[in-house]
């Protein structure tokens, strides 16, 4: 099968984005699958692909977002029109379509090839955090982009019903994978622990993005319980701010590969505050790394996380109520293992060939959809 596989990010961007559409080119390649990726330049963005994809990889010329210049937007051209004539694919798989994927489908369409579009960012609240306003707007844009789709995919049960709500048809459930060799309990590496907790009891983390729609500033009544010390892995347009809301708290920056996952498996509570993620990967991967998490009732979270079994669940935006979790769980190492036992067991068999195999058992359908109406 011939992919096209259009994405608003690709690596070396670090975000959901980027994971999953380079997990996905990467599945399509073990399964025999010829996929070509198209995705926006960006600053520290080879020409034409990277030495990590498995497959080529077209950029076209974008812009920074204003207010987060990591964040690119790809710029009108021609040549996204020309380079998927070329490579004429079976099916064109859109990743967070929203510029270059609205087009894409546009060019799709007059292909009269097949689209399949995932979603997997809460675009209408970006819209609202970074342009001040056009909530209303970007899901005018997210509902005729999708609605042009043969099907569209959504990471959770909370992101299936926001699509659905907003008139968005023929949507279906497609979850994401972990790499549950990498993020794994037997990664935990007590000298790393030692210097991070630095004489203290437990260890607190988060991983992530340091934006404003994550609410890592909910983190300080944490960061300041007897005996806790806690992390934050990550960067974005909130580091500098957050650095200096939380004095008690050790930046690290950004970290990827197996360095992230031995500070996954070294922590001792996992807590991610924001409450618009439509899957939240970083939940599943300390999941994987056998963590307890406190996350907030909210989006992808709830169908990751068994209140009261492999974590906890707790009021978004209520910076007491992740410290009470918190320092529930810090209560008792016994009560702390078995919810990591558990939440390890939760996702371990969810692996990245497992779920890819899913996305290629959503390509097959839509293909006989368009087979049986053409017939």
């Amino acid at each position: 099968m011939r992919v096209a596989l259009v994405t608003e990010s690709f690596p070396p961007d670090v975000n959901g984005v980027a994971h999953c559409a380079l997990a996905t080119a990467r599945h399509l390649v073990r399964r025999g699958h010829d996929p070509l990726v198209i995705a926006p330049l960006g600053g520290a963005a080879p020409a034409s692909g990277s030495q990590e994809s498995p497959c080529p990889v077209v950029r076209v010329p974008s812009m920074p977002l204003p207010g987060y210049p990591q964040v690119r937007i790809a710029l009108p051209g021609r040549r996204l029109s020309a380079v998927l004539a070329e490579h004429r694919p079976d099916l064109v798989h859109l990743a967070s379509p929203f510029v270059l994927g609205a087009r894409a489908m546009a060019a799709a369409a007059r292909l009269r090839v097949p689209a399949v579009a995932v979603y997997q960012t809460d675009l209408g609240r970006y819209a609202r955090t970074y342009l001040g306003g056009g909530g209303a707007a970007a899901w005018r844009r997210i509902k005729a982009v999708h609605a042009a789709a043969d099907r569209t995919l959504a990471p959770s049960s909370a992101a299936l019903r926001d699509l659905t709500e907003h008139g968005v048809p023929r949507v279906h459930l497609w979850p994401r994978g972990v790499d549950s060799e990498r993020f794994h309990p037997g990664r935990r590496d007590a000298v790393l622990r030692s210097s991070l907790v630095a004489g203290r009891e437990l260890l607190v983390g988060y991983v992530g993005r340091l934006a404003p729609e994550k609410d890592v500033r909910l983190l300080a009544e944490t960061s300041r319980l007897p005996g806790v010390r806690t992390v934050v892995v990550g960067d974005g347009p909130s580091a500098a701010g957050l650095r200096t809301a939380l004095p008690e708290v050790r930046f690290m920056g950004r970290r990827t590969g197996d360095e992230l996952a031995r500070i996954h498996a070294s922590l001792d509570v996992f807590v991610h505050t924001g409450p618009y993620e439509t899957f939240c990967q970083t939940v599943q991967e300390a999941m994987a790394s056998g963590v307890p998490v406190v996350a907030p009732r909210a989006g992808g979270p709830v169908d990751l996380v068994d209140h009261g079994r492999t974590g906890l669940l707790v009021t978004p935006g209520d910076g007491a109520a992740f410290r009470d979790a918190v320092r529930f769980l810090g209560g008792s190492a016994e009560l702390r293992a078995r919810y990591g036992a558990a939440a390890r067991g939760a996702v371990a068999e969810r692996t990245w060939a497992a779920v890819g195999d899913l996305l290629l058992g959503h390509y097959e359908a839509v293909l006989g959809d368009r087979t049986a109406v053409a017939a």
